[in-house]
């Protein structure tokens, strides 16, 4: 059952090779209840994918004065039009992907190798973005709508 109101859009996805290893920008993925996304080398449990919000890596980028690629952050999913913050303890759904949302995907001390200051840039209002379990596993893709729902099963 989908809650009124909250929609977004996929607008990029990303999979991690390895530890420290460059994101693999990629049009489709299939992702795995209970792990995350296939092939991604670091998906698991609670953290098995993790979102950045399109409108927050901006204005992180603007406050840097730099233009980074998003998976820079090392997420999965960029979306667009969503309020990451109001997902936390919820399920979206991304075609007929369902995740739920556990926590805020806190920026760690790797950020600043990337560039200086991206660490404390990342904290304010998650711009660091969110991470959660894959309830429910399937294919996404760019351009697929992303909403707050109901989950169908209870964790």
């Amino acid at each position: 059952m989908k809650i009124e109101g909250a929609c977004g859009v996929v607008r990029a996805l990303a999979i991690r090779t390895g530890d420290r290893e460059p994101m693999v920008e990629v049009e489709q993925q299939r992702v795995v209840a209970g792990r995350g996304l296939e092939d991604d080398r670091r998906a698991k449990g609670k953290r098995g994918i993790t979102f950045l919000s399109a409108e927050r890596w901006r204005e992180t980028m603007a406050q840097l004065g730099e233009s980074l690629p998003w998976h820079s952050r090392r997420a999965n999913v960029l979306v667009e039009g969503f309020d990451l913050a109001a997902t936390i303890g919820q399920c979206i759904q991304m075609g007929n992907v369902s995740v739920k949302i556990w926590d805020e995907t806190r920026p760690c001390g790797e950020m600043d190798e990337i560039c200086m200051g991206l660490k404390d840039a990342l904290k304010p209002e998650l711009r660091g973005g969110v991470h959660g379990e894959v309830l429910e596993g399937g294919l996404i893709r760019i351009g697929d709508r992303v909403t707050l729902a109901q989950p169908d099963i209870e964790r």
